[in-house]
């Protein structure tokens, strides 16, 4: 429990320190969000409204006041209006593209986690054997390839030239987003190619995380013993072994959340799936502050909850730490 809280504690500060950052960082540029849109106005717009949209972007007062007001914002899940999509609110943009990157990069993480462990269990187990030799190699080279360039080959062979897969878009425009079993299987069909272009690129770094540790484990006493009291393999295997080389990989997966929401940055652009890579590559083009600063701020959030489950589920399944 001393040790959860502690964590908590280091991932407040962690989470304060970024929204300072994120305060300060955009102020040091040169201009300020407001300046756009007043300057779209093309000088019809008075002194007060000019203070107006100013106070909107929480750009009046000293730095201390804007400080104070941008962090109760925060709290509030207020980040403030969307430059690019005046006067929408940024928390509504972000929710909408986090909702279907969640989607994205959720599905390709739970199949290339599970797969990849799997793999490298039974990679591990029949060390030398045909299908460590022949699928291990094969994935060392997958890991080595970018998601963009796996993004590309597969939106050029499948949804360009055989077409069995569309060119864009979360669901098709004629059916209304609803929770039937229609609507979720046209999400299905039209996240493929993104969520396989991330599974392709990142299993394969399970399967060697796994397959490595599992092999340092094998000859430990613990696991000695448990063969020596004649137990199954099956029960060595999970109950024993991967139960002990989970553990890095849990620690792991926390600390690649934001490695891959990055990466689907790229596979969201290049396959126009409306995520929050889309939206916040066309923020950074338009220099839609309030956009960029709230969606470093929920990647950042994102990253520490991931990682603050991870410690949970490390304590439970090491004893040693609940000491």
């Amino acid at each position: 429990m001393i040790f959860l809280l502690r964590r908590l504690a280091f991932y407040i500060g962690a989470f304060f320190l970024a929204v300072t950052f994120n305060f300060f960082i955009p102020r040091l540029m040169p201009g300020d969000p407001s300046a756009r849109i007043i300057a779209s106005f093309q000088g019809r717009l008075n002194e007060a409204q000019v203070d107006a949209i100013r106070k909107s972007y929480g750009l009046t007062g000293s730095l201390w006041e804007q400080y104070i007001t941008y962090f109760g914002s925060v709290l509030r899940l207020d980040f403030g209006i969307s430059t690019v999509q005046f006067p929408e609110p940024t928390a509504s943009l972000l929710f909408y593209g986090a909702t279907w990157t969640l989607v994205l990069v959720g599905l390709a993480i739970f199949f290339a986690f599970t797969i990849g462990s799997l793999m490298g269990i039974h990679a591990a187990w029949h060390r030398g054997g045909f299908f460590d030799s022949f699928f291990t190699p094969i994935n060392v080279m997958l890991n080595a390839f970018t998601p963009a360039i796996v993004a590309l080959l597969l939106f050029y062979a499948f949804s360009l030239q055989l077409q069995w897969f569309p060119l864009g878009r979360a669901h098709s425009t004629s059916i209304v987003p609803s929770f039937s079993f229609e609507f979720i299987g046209n999400v299905l069909y039209h996240a493929t190619l993104p969520v396989l272009s991330i599974f392709l690129v990142s299993f394969g770094g399970w399967h060697l995380g796994m397959r490595n540790v599992m092999i340092n484990l094998l000859n430990e006493d613990f696991v000695i013993l448990a063969k020596a009291k004649g137990l199954s393999d099956r029960r060595v295997r999970y109950r024993y072994v991967a139960r002990n080389a989970i553990l890095p990989q849990i620690t792991a997966l926390a600390l690649s959340i934001g490695f891959l929401l990055g990466g689907a940055l790229v596979t969201e652009q290049v396959f126009n799936y409306p995520g929050l890579g889309k939206f916040t590559f066309t923020a950074i083009g338009s220099r839609d502050y309030s956009f960029i600063q709230g969606q470093l701020l929920l990647l950042t959030a994102s990253v520490l909850v991931a990682n603050l489950l991870s410690d949970i589920a490390n304590v439970i399944l090491d004893p040693r730490l609940r000491s």
